[in-house]
C-alpha cells in the first residue's frame, strides 16, 4: 500500500481532531456542523489508517497484490466501462428530471409562503444526493445483469 494512504489517513484524523477542539472551545451556530466534520474526519481517518496497517502486514502482502490485480482488471474491462458510462448517463437524466420537477414544486411552495426556513430544502438536497448515488448503482447492476 502506498505511503500516501498513510498521510491521507493522518490528515483526516488531524482535521477531525481540529474540528473537535474548535467545536468544544468556541460557541457558534456552526457547532453541529463542526461535530459532524469531527465524526467524519476521525472515522474516515481511523478506517484509512486501519486499512493501511492491515494491508502492510507481511502476512497480507500476497492478498493485497491479488486484490490490486483484480481491481485493475475490473477498472479496465471495456464492458464494465461502457456500463458505468451508461448508468451514469441514465442517472444524470433521471436527476435532471427530478431537479426540474423540484424547481416547480419549490417555486409553488415559496409562492404560498409555506417554507420559512431552509431545513426542508437541505433535507431534500441530502435525500436527492442519496437518490442520485443509489439510482446510479441500481442502473449499473441492472445493465450488468442484462448484458
Amino acid at each position: 500500500m502506498k505511503k500516501s494512504n498513510l498521510y491521507i489517513g493522518l490528515m483526516f484524523l488531524f482535521i477531525g481532531i481540529a474540528c473537535l477542539v474548535i467545536g468544544l472551545n468556541f460557541e457558534s451556530r456552526l457547532e453541529s456542523l463542526l461535530f459532524g466534520w469531527t465524526g467524519a474526519g476521525i472515522g474516515s481517518g481511523a478506517v484509512i489508517l486501519w486499512k493501511y496497517y492491515y494491508w502492510t502486514r507481511p502476512g497480507n502482502k500476497d492478498k493485497y497484490q491479488e486484490k490490486i490485480e483484480n481491481e485493475k482488471i475490473e477498472l479496465q474491462d471495456e464492458r464494465k466501462i461502457i456500463l458505468r458510462d451508461k448508468s451514469g448517463r441514465y442517472a444524470y437524466i433521471i436527476g435532471l428530471i427530478v431537479i426540474s420537477v423540484s424547481v416547480v414544486i419549490f417555486s409553488i411552495i415559496g409562492s404560498l409562503n409555506i417554507i420559512e426556513n431552509s431545513t426542508l430544502i437541505i433535507a431534500y438536497l441530502a435525500g436527492f444526493f442519496a437518490f442520485q448515488y443509489t439510482i446510479g448503482i441500481l442502473i449499473f447492476n441492472y445493465l450488468n445483469k442484462k448484458y
